[in-house]
């Protein structure tokens, strides 16, 4: 078997209760090699122990911290260790569909694309209803008054469409942001941008990578036939509350408002 090209990061996206769902979906739906590196912060005693049983039997990466995460706090964590020429970040409640890392690789090969993101489509049943199909971000100036203001532009295709009813509408495009849903990078480029800025604890913070990445000359594309879906599931299990009340809390929403404000001004 060849050495792997790539290099799946897994972390916490605002729950842990998907973990063995989404964990086997990729194993099984993925045919090509890769190295896998698990960032499991401060998931309950259940899950910790069905990561760690699973690390030993599929040989993965599993970093492991006592307390709570923000997603790039995890993310950083785990591409400290990556060695190989691309990085695919992947949240801890998608699931993959066959053959979607091989298509995210033929398109980043193709296109010489920087990032490739999947069709992603959201909620149950599975790769059904669109989330994203690429979309639009960029900084706008704006007049107010005297006053000129940076403005984020942003727009999803073909969002909460039926996947059927628009198949024949979804090519492979360039596109401008992608999200960290599930998203192929090649890792040189952090060469260029740094890491994933911390300070962005919950929100915008796929904004702020996508524009580093095309500030820094990178490319972005979404690969259609790629398909992964976000399952966005109501929080009911109460071993997820505590870490989702922290993920989409005030304080840590005003705070990453806040730091995008001040880096975008």
């Amino acid at each position: 078997m060849k050495d792997p090209i790539v290099t799946i990061i897994v972390s916490p996206r605002e729950r842990f209760s998907y973990t063995r769902e989404s964990l086997e979906s990729l194993y099984t739906n993925t045919s090509m090699p890769f190295s896998l590196i698990y960032v499991d912060g401060g998931s309950p005693t259940p899950i910790q122990r069905y990561l760690q049983e699973q690390a030993q039997v599929k040989g993965f990466q599993l970093l492991r911290t006592e307390h709570y995460l923000a997603p790039n706090q995890a993310r950083n964590l785990g591409l400290a260790q990556v060695k190989t020429p691309y990085v695919v970040f992947i949240d801890n409640d998608v699931h993959v569909a066959c053959g979607w890392l091989e298509q995210l690789l033929t398109c980043a090969e193709d296109t010489d694309a920087t990032i490739v993101c999947p069709l992603t489509c959201i909620g149950q049943p599975l790769h059904q209803t669109i989330h994203l199909a690429g979309g639009e971000a960029r900084l706008v100036l704006e007049m107010k008054g005297e006053k000129v203001r940076h403005r984020v532009h942003e727009k999803h295709y073909f969002v909460n469409r039926s996947r059927a009813e628009v198949q024949d509408q979804l090519h492979r495009n360039q596109c401008e942001f992608a999200e960290f849903h599930c998203m192929l990078v090649r890792t040189a480029i952090f060469a260029k941008t740094g890491w994933l800025d911390e300070k962005l604890l919950s929100t915008r913070e796929h904004i702020d990578f996508c524009l580093s990445v095309t500030q820094a000359g990178g490319t972005i594309f979404c690969e259609p036939s790629a398909v992964v879906t976000y399952v966005a599931e109501t929080i009911s299990d109460w071993s997820d509350i505590s870490y989702f009340m922290l993920r989409w809390s005030d304080a840590w929403e005003l705070e990453s408002l806040k730091h995008f404000r001040k880096n975008g001004s």
